[in-house]
Parts: C-alpha cells; sequence; structure tokens
C-alpha cells in the first residue's frame, strides 16, 4: 500500500463540523485556540455555533477550514495513523498540505490564509461574480463554450475536478452564459454554486497582486512530504517556487483530475481525506477507478483507516 493524504477546500465547511473530532482529540480545540489567538475573534464559537452565513464568508471559511484539516492531521498522528508518501490540497486545500508538510508555520498561515481570503473577498463587488459546476462536457468543448459566452462576460474552466465534472468561474453573466451554451452542447446538468467569490480565473488578479506583498514576507520551508501542487501539477522543495505557484493559484485552474493521475502514476494505493466532508473520495474514484479512498471526518472513520499504510 501506498498512502497519500488529500484536503478540502471551500464548500468542505459546515457549522460543527469538527465537533466529533474534538469530542475525543484535544489537538482540534488546541488548533482553534492558537488559530483565535491569530485572528482576534473566537474561531471555535464560529465553527461550534454559526451562524453559517458567517462561516462561509471566504475571509473566516479559510482560516476555519485550515484549522480543521490541520486538527484532522494532528488527531490522525496521534492515533497512530502512517504518515503518508505523497500530500495534495484542492484548491484552499494546498495551504492545509503544507502546514502538515512542514512548508508552512501553522499560526503564520493562519494569518496568511486569513488575508488571502479577505483580499479574494475585495477583489469583486458583491453578486458580480459566479461559479457553476458543469457535469457531461468534456473541457474541449467547455474552453469553446467559455470563448463563446465571453461577449457577455468573462467564464472560465476553474476546477478541472474529474472527467466530465468542471466548474466555472467568472462574471455572473458570463457564468450564465456559458451555463446555457454547456446545455445547448449537450451538458447533464449545471449547478450554480453557492460562493462569495468567483475563484480561479483572472478577476482574482488584483488579489494575487495584494498578495504577493504579504506571502513574500512569510517564511516557507522545504516541505518533509511532497505536495503536489494545483497549478502545475509538480511537488517544489524551493521556497521561492512554492511562493509563486500559489500566487498564481489564485488567478488560474485547480487541475484536480491530473493531480490524481500524478498519484497513480506514482504508485499510490489508497488516498485519504483530511478534513470535514467526503468531497474527494467521490472525485478520486472518477479519476483513478482503483484507488482507495476514505474520508477521516469522525472518529469512527479515522479509527477504520488506521491500518492503512501501517
Amino acid at each position: 500500500m501506498k498512502l497519500a493524504m488529500i484536503f478540502p477546500g471551500q464548500g468542505a465547511q459546515s457549522v460543527g463540523m469538527v465537533d466529533a473530532l474534538a469530542g475525543e482529540f484535544p489537538q482540534v480545540r488546541a488548533r482553534f485556540d492558537v488559530a483565535s489567538q491569530v485572528l482576534g475573534f473566537d474561531l471555535w464559537a464560529l465553527v461550534h455555533e454559526g451562524p453559517a452565513e458567517v462561516l462561509n464568508a471566504t475571509s473566516n471559511t479559510q482560516p476555519a477550514l485550515l484549522a480543521a484539516s490541520v486538527a484532522t492531521w494532528d488527531a490522525w498522528l496521534a492515533a497512530g495513523g502512517a504518515r503518508p508518501s505523497l500530500l495534495a490540497g484542492h484548491s484552499f486545500g494546498e495551504y492545509s498540505a503544507l502546514v502538515c508538510a512542514g512548508a508552512l508555520e501553522y499560526a503564520g498561515a493562519v494569518a496568511l490564509v486569513a488575508a488571502r481570503g479577505r483580499f479574494m473577498q475585495e477583489a469583486v463587488a458583491p453578486g458580480a461574480g459566479a461559479m457553476a459546476a458543469v457535469l457531461g462536457l468534456d473541457l474541449p468543448a467547455l474552453h469553446e463554450v467559455c470563448r463563446e459566452a465571453g461577449a457577455a462576460g468573462i467564464a472560465q474552466c476553474a476546477n478541472l475536478n474529474a472527467p466530465g465534472q468542471v466548474v466555472l468561474s467568472g462574471d455572473t453573466a458570463g457564468v450564465a452564459r456559458a451555463g446555457e451554451l454547456a446545455k445547448a452542447r449537450g451538458a447533464k446538468k449545471v449547478i450554480p454554486l453557492s460562493v462569495s467569490v468567483p475563484a480561479h480565473c483572472q478577476l482574482m488578479a488584483p488579489a494575487a497582486t495584494r498578495y504577493r506583498t504579504m506571502i513574500e514576507a512569510t517564511r516557507f520551508s522545504p516541505p518533509q512530504i511532497p505536495v503536489i501542487h494545483n497549478v502545475d501539477v509538480s511537488a517544489h522543495s524551493d521556497p521561492d517556487e512554492i511562493r509563486e505557484v500559489l500566487i498564481a493559484q489564485l488567478a488560474h485552474s485547480v487541475r484536480w483530475q491530473e493531480t490524481i493521475e500524478r498519484f497513480a502514476a506514482e504508485g499510490v494505493t489508497h488516498a485519504l481525506e483530511c478534513g470535514p466532508g467526503k468531497v474527494l473520495g467521490p472525485l478520486v474514484k472518477r479519476c483513478a477507478p482503483g484507488m482507495a479512498t476514505a474520508s477521516l471526518a469522525t472518529p469512527d472513520d479515522l479509527r477504520a483507516s488506521l491500518t492503512i499504510g501501517a
């Protein structure tokens, strides 16, 4: 068996998302306590009690997911779980992977991702951007759809999640027009996503410019476990290279299908989803049908996976 760990991005959050783990593993509250000190407000109370609309604001979602995912990693190791051979994170989850790989110090990461979320939120006026998942249409056809939709507004292929599952991002009008064109070309479904920012498209370029100054002041180290990055499906050990791919990630596509295919090429047999929710496992199965998947979202889930990689 060869084990990889994957970390969820935005959309995996929910009120109460790590309550069960916190009941058994004190490491969970410890991570949230540190994050709360950095942020200046009680992050645990927000995650534990809500309200959901405040948790779902990007500037809050990102530090909350970081704390939840890194705490899940802590619980996994505390329970005797094996260290994986490779790591990757879906979109924002890349930051959780870098912390767990030892490339990014946790408290610094909390401050960094809170600023990242704020810059993303401020880059586009509320309601001006949108994202939508398109099911059942291949990538070349969707690229053409986005080009045709350009007269209405920006639409780009943002998350290349799995065969037949791609998320579009851009202007509200551009994404709406692209959705209409996708249906006309035979897409099975077009599902508008409830998001507060249109991530991974050119509308995030102003956020990337603002982010550069902060990320260049943040200390990175060579990862102790290779992390496959979203932008280029490659692992980087040089801190400056890591900074550059993280800046680029804001306005470029998440190449998730290729990431899982890279895992398969590296001989990965099991991929564990380290964090809240169970979003990534089904995508992995569509990209690499022979790869086993499991979630670590609850204590029972975690215990059921302890023999993997042992």
